[in-house]
């Protein structure tokens, strides 16, 4: 039998696990815990960041401004004088608006007409009889004639009442109505209150 040099295949111990070169180690291996501790310092470092400045960041409850300012200004109003306390709630039957009464238009009060005052009536319009018939119409509605005559004045192309101040306007105007004659005409020139001229067409 040939004797070969020993060499480091040749030194086993004798309690070694190994069982040739390429065969693991059948003892299990102790973990180490550093990297475990390490994910848990960090983990909680994570938990307490979210719990305390996370909130402060992502805050969606802060009041507006507007009320901040609101509320700085009421705190030395509220300080400085204390508040009334509010009336008692009346009992009394609230008071119903009373309507405002329209004013009704005044009547104009109607001329008063004196049918004593005397009518002198004037044909003016060149036919025969004509003042003596208008005289008997106002005599018989009242009036009193003082002359039935022609007309010595100015031709006429109507028939025209002549009164002499405005105090005659009322009877000259119920002249008006009687005879129909729509015209009148204040003129003080004639010497009499009232006078009817009786033109062409009358």
């Amino acid at each position: 039998m040939s004797n070969y040099p020993r060499d480091e295949f040749d030194a086993i111990e004798e309690h070694s696990a190994r069982h040739g070169v390429h065969r693991s180690s059948l003892d299990p291996q102790r973990r180490s815990l550093m990297p475990l501790m390490v994910v848990g310092v960090v983990a909680l470092c994570v938990g307490l960041l979210a719990f305390f400045i996370m909130p402060k960041m992502f805050n969606t409850t802060t009041p507006p401004a507007a009320v901040v300012a609101q509320s700085s200004t009421a705190a030395p109003s509220a300080t400085a004088a204390p508040a009334t306390p509010s009336a008692a709630p009346s009992t009394a039957p609230a008071e119903t608006p009373t309507p405002t009464p329209t004013p009704t238009p005044t009547p104009t009060p109607t001329a008063v007409v004196d049918k004593t005052v005397p009518v002198a009536i004037f044909n003016a319009a060149g036919v025969s009889g004509l003042a003596a018939s208008y005289a008997g119409r106002v005599q018989a509605d009242g009036w009193m004639v003082s002359q039935s005559a022609n007309w010595a004045g100015q031709p006429q192309a109507t028939s025209v009442i002549f009164y002499s101040d405005v105090a005659q306007k009322g009877n000259a105007e119920a002249l008006s109505a009687l005879l129909g004659i729509p015209a009148l005409l204040e003129t003080p020139e004639l010497g009499v209150p009232l006078a009817v001229v009786l033109g062409p067409g009358a």
